[in-house]
């Protein structure tokens, strides 16, 4: 074999090395879609004993512990440089200690479902900045989902509202939306190009120890509550936060980050669902209209690349 042909067969890539994975991100996503639905359903109880600060605190280091022995089993990937750093400690504070208290806060001063509307916001900033700062575009299809998925977002939170409102709440949410949409960017632009599982470890790592200013509450509440209770805030830091935030990151990695996030806009159609499942609460007929909408307006939205993924030859997958 002459020598041309050896550089040509050493320089021709192996698709399965270069080949971007097409199909699993979407899986990851739709997982982390279906973990971050079930919080909703477990907060629902939890909420009624332990408070904002110690239940953040409580999930957070719930799951510091999971992805800590993970770690003792599996070698970390650090990121390099000062800058690097420092948007990881921001990062870590901003999402899993902030972003947690703000919305638990949120949800006690303004009906959940109107919570749940106000923050589903972030999707579409998220986009708009993506697309304009980032070179992500804003396809037609993408703002059209999203906008009606907000539509039936909405006749679900009409259909659930309780009355329940204050305007401290829906300051509390916008500010639990613009904290959601900022992190999401700062962990594509910033973030996406180190180890996922590191990069996530440490900023659950650096949330669970600023939130251990609320330990002493924490320590009382334990102690006050039914033990099923607390098995459930450990099961939101275990299955939503170590695994959810993981698939999460991964498919942050491969993914747009307007795309991405405007999967989120199933997770109030899945509520309705798992609500229904679950807890026996069968959603009134305008919330089934408005969770037929969010997974029109999702199916628009992301359907599309779904699709062109699951075309795609085994081998890129």
């Amino acid at each position: 074999m002459n020598r041309s042909a050896v550089s040509t067969r050493v320089a021709s890539p192996n698709p399965r090395q270069t080949t971007p994975p097409r199909v699993l991100p979407w899986i990851a996503a739709l997982l982390t879609m279906t973990f971050w639905a079930s919080s909703f359903v477990v907060i629902r109880d939890a909420g009624e004993v332990f408070s904002p600060g110690p239940m953040a605190l409580l999930r957070g280091a719930s799951a510091a512990v999971v992805l800590s022995v993970w770690m003792l089993f599996r070698r970390p990937r650090f990121p390099s440089g000062k800058v690097v750093w420092l948007i990881l400690a921001l990062w870590g504070v901003a999402w899993f200690s902030a972003y947690v208290v703000v919305l638990n806060a949120a949800e006690r001063s303004i009906d959940a479902g109107t919570a749940s509307m106000i923050v589903n916001i972030a999707p579409l900033i998220i986009a708009v900045f993506a697309g304009l700062v980032l070179g992500e575009g804003l396809p037609k299809r993408l703002l059209i989902g999203i906008f009606v998925s907000l539509l039936g977002i909405a006749m679900i939170t009409a259909a659930s509202f309780n009355g329940f409102f204050t305007v401290g709440g829906l300051v509390l949410s916008l500010v639990a939306a613009v904290l959601y949409a900022a992190c999401v960017l700062l962990q594509k632009h910033f973030l996406s190009g180190e180890d996922s599982v590191t990069v996530t470890w440490m900023g659950i790592l650096i949330g669970a120890l600023v939130s251990l200013i609320f330990a002493p509450g924490l320590i009382d509440e334990v102690a006050a509550a039914p033990i099923e209770l607390t098995l459930q805030v450990v099961y939101l830091g275990v299955v939503p936060t170590a695994i959810a935030f993981n698939l999460w990151g991964y498919a942050l990695k491969f993914l747009p980050a307007g795309l991405l996030s405007s999967s989120s806009l199933l997770v109030p159609a899945i509520v309705v669902v798992m609500a229904w499942i679950i807890l026996g609460e069968v959603p009134p007929p305008l919330a089934a209209v408005g969770g037929v909408l969010c997974l029109a307006g999702a199916s628009a939205a992301i359907g599309p690349q779904i699709m062109r993924a699951l075309r795609r030859s085994p081998a890129q997958v």
